[in-house]
Formats: C-alpha cells, structure tokens, sequence
C-alpha cells in the first residue's frame, strides 16, 4: 500500500487515522506493520465497506473535506471493492538504528555471516552477497541500472536483492542510489577476510 508524503506526514501528526482503498484483495493485514518514508505504520484493522456506508466522520479522519471528495478520489472499478484501513504511527524504520550499529560482538558477526550465507544460497545466480557489497561501497551513490551493469546483472534482479541487505542494516537507500551503512563496513570487512566462506 502505497502512501503519499504528506499523507504520511498526517499520519504521523495523528490527523488522518484511516486510509481508503479500491483493492481485489488486502495488500496489507489487520494487525501487521508498514514501513514507509516516514518510519513504521501499524495496520490497526482491515474491513470492507459499501459506498454507502462510508460516513462524513470516516472521510474526515481519511483527510478529506467530505465523504463526496473521498469516493470521487475512488471511484468504484469492476473487480474491487472499498476497504477502509486504520492506519497508526508506531515509531522510526528499525533499520535506520540497526545500520548505525557498528560495534558488533563475534555472536552478531556470526549470526550475520551466516544469514549471508543462506542468502547466498538460496540464489540461482550463485553467491551475491559479498559482490554486491563490495560494488555498493565502490561506486556508492550511483544509479541501480549502472550498478547492475558493473556487476553483469539485471537491475530487475539487483533491486530485490540490495533490499535484503537493507533489512540486515547493511545498506543505505540514498536519493540515487546506495551506499554501505557503518554496519555493512565492518560486515564487508569479515566477509573478505573469510571469502571461502560466500562460496
């Protein structure tokens, strides 16, 4: 579920409390979590309703001037159908905190190097982990398509995959680009003092 930034910025100022969309089916769940720009938002609960049953109230909390200008911003469309989703601001992306954690015991190395690991061994394209570090802190703040060229790869690949470094703490998003967070450095590090290992 995507979210506007000043949407999100409502959000967290706690002035809009529910959020409208035209779905097929959920994309997020009653109970769960989603990070966003602005940090992590809990889903407080999930429910479909009729046009009709979409009140003044619902569209005041939704950010709207009226219940007409919330259901004119979504329109109904053949095959979906109006949930409303109570959305809250629970706190900063955990990530942020994690990269900056750079002092890490032999117990956090390990458990690190062997989550690489099983990443790495769970590609069909053979060991990346250490690869695609390795190009992030060599051309930090480059556009993904360059990055993918420098390392023979699809940026369509490369994307999902510098993702799930992202949610280890060992990246950074930038504007353009990537580079290694404080944590990722020190991890880079252990990885090629012991290569064999990415193997």
């Amino acid at each position: 579920m995507l979210l506007r930034t000043a949407v999100l910025e409502r959000i967290v100022r706690g002035e809009i409390t529910l959020v409208f969309r035209r779905w097929r089916r959920p994309t997020v769940r009653t109970g769960g979590t989603l990070r966003t720009a602005v940090g992590m938002l809990r889903i407080r609960d999930v429910a479909m309703v009729d046009d009709a049953d979409v009140s003044d109230a619902d569209a005041a909390a939704a950010g709207y001037d009226s219940r007409a200008a919330l259901l004119a911003e979504h329109p109904a469309r053949e095959g979906r159908r109006l949930y409303r989703v109570g959305v809250e601001f629970v706190g900063a992306d955990p990530r942020i905190a994690l990269r900056e954690q750079d002092e890490l015991s032999d117990a956090d190395v390990e458990g690190l190097l062997r989550r690489l690991r099983r990443l790495d061994a769970g590609s069909a394209e053979g060991p990346w982990t250490l690869r695609v570090l390795a190009a992030i802190e060599a051309q930090p703040g480059v556009v993904s398509t360059t990055l993918a060229e420098r390392l023979g790869c699809e940026r369509a690949w490369l994307k999902p995959q510098v993702r799930k470094l992202k949610n280890l703490g060992l990246t950074v998003s930038l504007r353009v680009g990537y580079e290694l967070s404080p944590r990722g450095r020190v991890v880079l590090g252990h990885l090629r003092a012991r290569p064999t290992e990415q193997r």
